[in-house]
């Protein structure tokens, strides 16, 4: 796509917003659509479905931020003159066109084009039939924003293909394609990887996991276990695994008083075999599958370790790479766990909760990466370009 310049990509965002801002009872109606032809038993899907004030206020907060935002687009990142006199320049430049595929939540829907518009960029919605009639609603809005300012609605694109004819078109796609983003379960991820043609970047699940040091405050343990646990189930970075070390003090009082909690909070409690020496009565997980797998569901697994090595080869091994959390008052070994769990973002003394772009100081967000390359954590509106390489000569030859 033609490269815009910000004061014509910022007046877009100017006319979004006022549109979000004038036309929520429409959006309202339309996502009562929605929500009344939901069928499925899936608590943490219909909460991520539902748009309400509240929702849409946070639509019109997340333009208003990348609104805000430094342009991405053609910033110097290096700048050098070699001894041949060659001049190399490294710039920011957009990917192209990318393609984010989700469901449910229509909110990503306004979080994802805004962002991938002001990078420059093209982008392709597959988001899921359960929120059709709310995705409709809000990209006719974006094209109302488009034409506006005399742009094509090209660039902001909403897929209407069941699985078959999406399959297809990752195999062949009708136009190119520069990068792929699934968000969504391990399932549509795999489906994605096993079809997909083009550059595909990873949000993965969650399976998110807090292990408490002999050096824990218990209160604040306590009270950050239950907002990760608790705050939001469908969130992916939601607390699934809670790790205690043996050498606690009053290991066997604190392990029965976390149930005790967590029980009265509603939250079902698995545990290993030599928590279950204590906690006789909880349900066992007989099944190792279980410690790879992301709840989305007031679910969750309490194992003992014998030490923070322990807890750091038992995450490595099964979490999904996304968020973790040590507990303690040791900074040294706070230290030794954030550099050697594998996760994209890692806490001393803090909810998995944080993990999403607005509260960690990135602002709005396409997804949160478990992928190496070509960023890890947040992607924001800084990671959403590509570079280039511009060299500059007077008829320079190689000999």
């Amino acid at each position: 796509m033609e490269l815009l310049s910000t004061t014509i990509k910022n007046n877009v965002l100017q006319s979004m917003i006022k549109l979000l801002q004038n036309n929520q009872h429409a959006l309202l109606e339309a996502n009562k659509k929605d929500v009344d032809a939901f069928n499925s038993e899936d608590q943490a899907m219909y909460d991520r479905l539902i748009i309400n004030e509240k929702k849409i206020k946070g639509m019109v907060t997340a333009v208003e931020e990348v609104l805000q935002q430094e342009d991405p687009v053609n910033q110097i990142i290096s700048s050098n003159t070699l001894n041949s006199g060659l001049k190399v320049v490294n710039k920011t430049a957009p990917f192209g066109t990318i393609m984010i595929i989700y469901e449910s939540r229509p909110d990503v829907t306004v979080e994802a084009t805004v962002l991938a518009f002001k990078a420059n960029n093209k982008i392709l919605l597959k988001g899921g039939k359960e929120a059709l009639h709310s995705n409709k609603a809000i990209v006719a809005l974006w094209h109302k924003a488009l034409e506006a300012h005399n742009l094509s609605t090209d660039y902001i694109q909403l897929l209407q293909m069941n699985r078959q004819e999406t399959q297809e078109f990752l195999k062949n796609p009708t136009e190119s394609l520069d990068l792929i983003v699934p968000r969504g379960g391990e399932q549509l991820i795999k489906f994605v990887k096993e079809h997909a043609n083009c550059a595909v970047l990873v949000s993965g699940r969650g399976n998110n996991f807090l292990y408490v040091d002999t050096e824990a405050d218990w209160k604040k343990t306590i009270e950050v276990i239950l907002n990760a646990k608790t705050d939001k189930i469908s969130a992916c970075n939601a607390l699934d695994k809670i790790l205690i070390n043996e050498n606690i003090s009053d290991y066997k009082g604190k392990l029965q008083i976390l149930n005790d909690i967590l029980k009265q909070n509603k939250v079902k409690v698995l545990v290993d075999e030599n928590t279950k020496k204590v906690l006789s009565e909880a349900p066992l997980v007989e099944d190792n599958a279980v410690w790879y797998q992301e709840f989305l569901e007031m679910k969750c697994c309490i194992g003992t370790v014998a030490s923070i090595t322990e807890a750091i080869i038992a995450i490595n091994e099964y979490s999904g790479g996304h968020s973790a959390t040590i507990m303690t008052n040791d900074d040294t070994k706070a230290k030794t766990f954030m550099e050697q769990v594998d996760c994209a973002v890692v806490y001393q003394n803090a909810s998995t909760r944080f993990t999403d772009g607005g509260q960690i100081g990135v602002g709005a967000e396409l997804a949160i990466s478990t992928d190496k390359l070509h960023h890890r954590g947040p992607l924001g509106l800084k990671e959403l370009v590509t570079n280039k390489y511009y060299v500059y000569g007077d008829g320079h030859v190689r000999v």
